[in-house]
C-alpha cells in the first residue's frame, strides 16, 4: 500500500468517516473513495464503483466489482454503530439490549440517577449529565444514532436540537402524534427549520402495533435498520404497504 492511501485510510478513520479501499486484484493498484469520489491513490472512481461503495458502505460488506476486464475488490471501512439513548425509562431497557446485540456501542444519557443505574443496564454505559452536554460530548457521527425516550421536553428537546444538527443517520421520539406536533412546535419556536425537524421520526418506530416495552423497542430497532440499511429513495414498510 503506497503510503499516502495508508495515511488517508488511518486519518479517515481517526476522524470516523465511513470510507472504501478499492484494490484491482490484478494490478494492484489502489486508491481509498470517500462520498464517491477518489481521495488517494491511482485507480479511477467511475460510477460503477462509487454505486457499488455506497451499496457497500450500508451493507457493511466488503465485495469485488467487476469493471471492465477489471476486478475491483472493495474493503469498507466503516465507523463503530452507535446509540445514544435519552432517558432511562422501561423502553430503554430492551432497547439497550438489543441494540447492542445487533452491534451497536449503547449509551444511555440521563441526570436522574435513581433511573439511571448499572443494576437496570448492565453492561451499559451511562452518562449522568444533561443530554445536550452529554449528546455534545458524544459528537454523533453519520454511523450513530439518538433515540428519545422521556417524554419530557427538558430533556428530549435540547438532545433533539443538537442531534437534527448532526449527522446522525436516525433520529427519533417516542410519543403519540399530538406529542410529537407539539415539540416540533417547540422547536421550530428555537429556530430549528422544516429540514431539520423532518428527520425526527415521530413517534418513534414502525407501525407494528406494539404495546409493551419490549414490542416497542422492536419497532425501533426495525425502524432504525431500515434506515441505516435501505437504499436511499427507497420507500418504507408504511408507504409501501
Amino acid at each position: 500500500m503506497r503510503r499516502d492511501v495508508l495515511d488517508r485510510l488511518n486519518a479517515a478513520r481517526q476522524a470516523l468517516r465511513p470510507i472504501v479501499l478499492a484494490t484491482d486484484l490484478v494490478s494492484g493498484e489502489q486508491s481509498l473513495i470517500e462520498s464517491g469520489e477518489v481521495t488517494a491513490g491511482e485507480l479511477e472512481a467511475t460510477p460503477t464503483i462509487a454505486s457499488a461503495c455506497e451499496q457497500a458502505l450500508r451493507l457493511d460488506k466488503g465485495t469485488i466489482v467487476e469493471h471492465g476486464d477489471r476486478r475491483i475488490f472493495l474493503q469498507v471501512f466503516n465507523p463503530p454503530l452507535r446509540l445514544i439513548i435519552i432517558g432511562a425509562v422501561h423502553i430503554a431497557q430492551p432497547l439497550a439490549s438489543m441494540a447492542t446485540l445487533a452491534g451497536y456501542g449503547v449509551t444511555v444519557v440521563d441526570p436522574r440517577g435513581a433511573f439511571a443505574t448499572p443494576e437496570r443496564f448492565p453492561g451499559i454505559a451511562l452518562n449522568h449529565d444533561w443530554p445536550d452536554e452529554a449528546v455534545e460530548a458524544l459528537a454523533p457521527d453519520a454511523r450513530t444514532a439518538l433515540v428519545a425516550l422521556t417524554h419530557d421536553p427538558k430533556l428530549d428537546d435540547p438532545a433533539l436540537k443538537l442531534a437534527v444538527q448532526s449527522p446522525c443517520f436516525y433520529i427519533a421520539a417516542l410519543g403519540s402524534k399530538k406529542t410529537h406536533a407539539g415539540r416540533i412546535e417547540r422547536l421550530t419556536e428555537q429556530g430549528i427549520g422544516p429540514a431539520a425537524l423532518e428527520r425526527i421520526h415521530g413517534p418513534a418506530g414502525l407501525s407494528i402495533a406494539a404495546k409493551s416495552p419490549a414490542e416497542i423497542a422492536i419497532s425501533v430497532m426495525a425502524q432504525m435498520t431500515q434506515v441505516l440499511r435501505a437504499p436511499k429513495g427507497e420507500p418504507s414498510v408504511e408507504k409501501a404497504a
